[in-house]
């Protein structure tokens, strides 16, 4: 099913979104916004310049003494080190530019830029960087196009062993900006500068911790010629849903803030399901209902108060619950059980009509088959959100290419199963069959602890049942699971992430009424 993979995104077939500073830029973009600006009348030397001095005032700050090493390349990026350099050397300090064996001499307004240098030049094979208080990386940046070769990476490994300070421009040498991958070595970077906007390399791992510390700063090509480029990929965070997100009303009652309905596993395997209610109603969903074997209504009775309860016990029950119009989002999956039953539920789900969410077991069950899942979501008048981690997306998608970017991987699944994905981990991308996609940062390591996706997949069922579209759904659950996680810290269990959402509930409405 190779050719499934086939990925054309339908820009903004259901709306887009506008988030003015959220948006993330390719490589291939970044170029075109430089090319935009340079048709509006600022040089391609001027930009550099900008760039140059902005590098050099980083420089400063991280090493207010002492001597620095540039590492210049061929392009561009070197073009900045160049000038970086020259305004350094201007300033007083001493300054040496390393250059790497064996690449072309710098051409265009790099050549311009190196020929302005008058300071001492080395070879980086020889030179020593523990010598120095600083190294400013301007050899590739985002300009890489393939791996970088033996010898280089054995330059590029000594010098990360010297354990000096890392200035790097645009990413780490070595760093894939649109994926996020190493290409055949890397220089870690203590701080990193990029320009106008995040490439997808600085959110993604590993190249986010790569990166160290991240400063976008501004070179004069302003948001309105980013938005005239008119991406689809986005940082996420309230800029980006903010006018979507359900604040509740003066007027309102638990009615008009949805009901929701999370299925339950059988006696013994009921806890994950539990998770997930809770995580709709701490949300804000109006009601919650969980549905579960009759074996198992009294394990959950022990545990739930505010959750109501109800016996189902195959698909024609669940059926038979949605008929009731007033529930309008529901979530299966956790604990579910994995098999044909399951399969059967999902089916009468999305058959329902209402907003829904596949977690789990949910997406398991039809492992090594989305053309079947993609039967079922296709068919349904909203798109359904779908939450697998790694391991789950790997059962279903058997076929997927593994070279892929989690950008892209994410993207395609969206647009084969027509639903939203949300791609977890530390690096969670969410994505909707048009091409819109983000990616989510805030996380927190604590949150890799059982039962921690169950609660996620309860919150955006809750926005779901407020009546949060779902990619905008998919996004702000994301987000408000990371930032509940960051508030746990130490200690942290899935069972926390409910009674923590509050707080980051607060903080959230406080910043957007």
């Amino acid at each position: 099913m190779h050719e499934d993979w086939a990925y054309a995104a339908v820009r903004g077939s259901r709306g887009a979104i506008a988030a003015p500073g959220n948006e993330i830029l390719t490589s291939a973009e970044m170029g075109q916004a430089d090319a935009l600006a340079v048709t509006g009348g600022v040089s391609l030397t001027e930009l550099i310049r900008r760039a140059g001095t902005a590098v050099a005032d980083a420089a400063r700050a991280m090493a207010p003494a002492g001597p620095i090493l540039v590492l210049c390349g061929p392009g561009n990026n070197g073009a900045d080190g160049y000038v970086a350099a020259s305004l350094l050397a201007q300033a007083g300090r001493e300054v040496s530019v390393a250059l790497m064996p064996g690449l072309p001499a710098p051409a265009g307004a790099a050549e311009q830029a190196a020929a302005a240098w008058s300071g001492p030049t080395i070879d980086a094979q020889r030179a020593d960087p523990a010598a120095y208080a600083l190294v400013i990386d301007a050899l590739f940046g985002s300009g890489l196009k393939r791996d970088l070769s033996p010898a280089v990476g054995a330059i590029l490994e000594r010098w990360a062993a010297a354990g000096t300070p890392v200035l790097a421009v645009d990413v780490p040498t070595g760093l894939d900006a649109d994926t996020g991958q190493v290409r055949g070595g890397v220089l870690p970077a203590t701080r990193t500068v990029t320009f106008v906007r995040r490439k997808p390399g600085h959110l993604l791992l590993p190249g986010r911790e790569l990166c160290g510390h991240l400063d976008v700063l501004d070179i004069g090509i302003g948001a309105e010629l980013v938005a005239s480029l008119s991406t689809v990929l986005w940082h996420n965070g309230p800029a980006l849903w903010r006018t979507q997100f359900p604040v509740p009303a003066t007027a309102g009652h638990k009615y008009s803030r949805g009901h929701a309905l999370v299925l339950s596993g059988p006696a013994w395997r009921t806890g994950a399901a539990r998770l997930a209610a809770l995580g709709a109603l701490r949300i804000g969903a109006g009601l919650v209902t969980l549905a579960s074997p009759s074996e198992a209504l009294s394990e959950n009775a022990a545990h739930l108060t505010a959750v109501m309860l109800r016996p189902c016990e195959d698909a024609g029950d669940l059926r038979a619950i949605l008929s009731d119009r007033r529930f309008n989002a529901v979530a299966l999956g956790p604990g579910l059980g994995v098999g044909p039953a399951t399969e059967e539920r999902v089916a009468a789900a999305l058959d329902a009509g209402v907003a829904t969410v596949l977690d789990a077991d949910a997406l398991t069950s039809f492992a090594s088959r989305p053309e079947r899942l993609a039967a079922l979501c296709r068919g349904t008048a909203s798109w359904p959100v779908v939450t697998p981690h790694e391991g789950e997306f790997a059962r279903l998608f058997a076929a997927a290419p593994e070279t892929a970017s989690k950008v892209e991987r994410a993207r395609r699944a969206a647009a084969i199963l027509g639903a939203v994905v949300i791609l977890k981990g530390p690096d969670t991308v969410i994505a909707a069959p048009d091409g819109r996609a983000a990616i989510n940062d805030n996380g927190s390591p604590y949150l890799a602890t059982a039962g921690s996706g169950d609660v996620l997949a309860g919150f955006v069922t809750g926005l779901l049942a407020q009546g949060m579209p779902p990619f905008e759904a998919a996004c702000a659950g994301t987000w408000l699971h990371g930032a509940a996680g960051r508030l746990g810290g130490p200690g942290l269990i899935a069972e926390d992430l409910p009674g923590l959402l509050p707080k980051a509930l607060a903080a959230l409405l406080d910043a957007i009424r």
